[in-house]
């Protein structure tokens, strides 16, 4: 249900003298209902007498619905077990999962690890998975865990016959990471390269405007490879959002933080998650990465409105008639956007054929409460020529990479005694008992905050980005420079109009 999983006993009971009947009760989905036909053919095709008698298949508990293949193997096993192919002592305290194709192989199943996780905790000593699961077992080093590859593997091995090798995964694979994109393809921009160094440093939201085909895409699209790599705890996080979606690499565990970018025609549901039974969103996939909205403006103002919980709490709650779910939605906001509808409002060389009335609809697009949740506004100007013929240009996404997750030790070492783990997660009052700012820096940020007019949640979103640009220097105070580049940052009086 939503992200967590739940236990389900597959009850069989085979009544002979009686007319053949496959029944299968406790709210099961069609997909379960079909596996009446599919494990009768993978029994008979394993080579093993299917029992023409009155089956009945009870899932508990009954008033949970259920769905997905999964259901199959343990099915297939009740039935063998009861019509006595199968000891039912082997079956104590053991867990199985899988769909059967027609000639009794398992197939991968989505959603292991969740229930990888549950299993753990209920303390279940044999577990029997499909054998194209298995790389997703990496986290679950003391579980007895059992590649399946055929029902036939099953029953040899519960007959004591021919044993299944308990599954030995190493964890070396883990460290493998590649990135598409390099800072260093970057032509030019300094100044967004910098903003999006400090929003890693922080974990910050950003917003990048300026005219079409000046790099924002690339530079939004570069962005993760200068995250810190993520650590096992964030990797089993976001591996079990990926498993219950079913989106999983064939290494099973995702190993490099996520960039997910919907296209601007996404619905509300398919951002923020929901449906009759609630499912995640991009949002939810963002989890512990990046997600880009390209093309900021030309998203329906109600779906970025429904940003707007999710950006403070980092969780979005799902409510629906049947039941509800709370996500995970802890993600770096990246928003690119135009000055305009044709995109040169400003361009010192090309005219805007806009009129004020458009540029002005088109800008009230995005409200006030969103862009006050964005962290970091920077303009992406034009390039220049003698810039684009440079092969490389300026530092490498190692480089900075390595300077990010120094800043983020200071943040692990701040943070020791707290629940959150960058400077962007603080609360108002770690805010006061965290960050020491100098006197002369308290000074500027206040005669800022009066000529600017900030809301409250710029002011301390403010001291926040001074906080990771002196965590990046290695400052243990905010200093007036810090204050001063953090304050640059929320100039966007030229583009919003908001």
């Amino acid at each position: 249900m939503g992200l967590e999983g739940f236990l389900v006993e597959v009850e069989v009971d085979i009544v002979k003298r009686k007319l053949p009947q496959f029944t299968i009760v406790g709210l099961p989905a069609k997909s379960i209902d079909e596996a009446k036909e599919r494990v009768r053919s993978a029994i008979r095709n394993s080579g093993i007498e299917f029992p023409e008698h009155r089956i009945t298949v009870n899932l508990a508990p009954a008033d949970m619905p259920k769905e997905g293949g999964g259901f199959d193997l343990p099915i297939a096993v009740g039935i063998l077990s009861s019509a006595g192919i199968v000891p039912i002592s082997r079956l104590s305290k053991s867990f199985f999962i899988g769909e059967l194709s027609l000639d009794g192989r398992v197939k991968k199943t989505k959603g292991i690890l969740p229930l990888l996780d549950l299993v753990k905790r209920k303390g279940f000593e044999h577990v029997f998975i499909p054998e194209e699961n298995i790389n997703e077992t990496v986290f679950f080093p003391d579980i007895q865990i059992y590649p399946v590859r055929s029902l036939m593997d099953i029953v040899l091995h519960l007959q004591d016959i021919k044993k299944i090798k308990k599954a030995e995964i190493s964890s070396d694979f883990l460290a493998n990471r590649e990135y598409d994109l390099d800072f260093s393809f970057i032509a030019g921009q300094e100044k967004a390269k910098r903003a999006l160094q400090i929003a890693a440093a922080g974990f910050h939201n950003l917003h990048l405007f300026g005219p079409p085909g000046t790099g924002k895409t690339m530079l939004a699209r570069s962005f993760v490879s200068i995250l810190p790599p993520m650590d096992e705890e964030e990797m089993l996080e976001v591996s079990r959002i990926y498993s219950v979606v079913g989106l999983l690499p064939k290494s099973g565990v995702v190993l490099n933080r996520p960039f997910r970018s919907p296209h601007h025609t996404t619905s509300r549901v398919g951002l923020i998650g929901g449906g009759t039974k609630p499912k995640p969103g991009e949002i939810t996939l963002a989890h512990r990465g990046v997600l880009f909205l390209d093309e900021f403006p030309e998203f329906p103002r109600s779906v970025l409105e429904a940003l707007r919980q999710p950006l403070e709490d980092g969780i979005v709650t799902v409510s629906r008639a049947s039941g509800f779910a709370e996500f995970p939605a802890r993600f770096i906001l990246v928003a690119a956007s135009n000055p305009c509808p044709c995109g040169f409002f400003g361009h010192p060389k090309k005219p805007c054929r806009c009129t004020p009335s458009a540029i002005s609809r088109y800008r009230r697009r995005i409200s006030g409460p969103i862009i006050d949740r964005i962290d970091l506004h920077v303009e992406v100007p034009d390039v220049q020529v003698d810039k684009l013929l440079k092969k490389r240009s300026g530092e490498s996404s190692r480089s900075i990479r390595e300077k990010v997750i120094t800043a983020l030790e200071r943040q692990r070492k701040r943070f020791s005694k707290e629940k959150v783990k960058y400077n962007s997660e603080m609360s108002t009052e770690m805010i006061r008992r965290y960050c020491i700012i100098k006197p002369e820096a308290e000074q500027i940020l206040k005669a800022a905050s009066e000529r600017l007019s900030l809301s409250p949640r710029v002011y301390f979103k403010t001291i926040k980005i001074a906080q990771s640009i002196a965590d990046l220097e290695g400052n243990q105070f905010i200093g007036e420079q810090n204050i001063a580049e953090a304050l640059q940052f929320r100039q966007i009086d030229e583009f919003s109009g908001f």
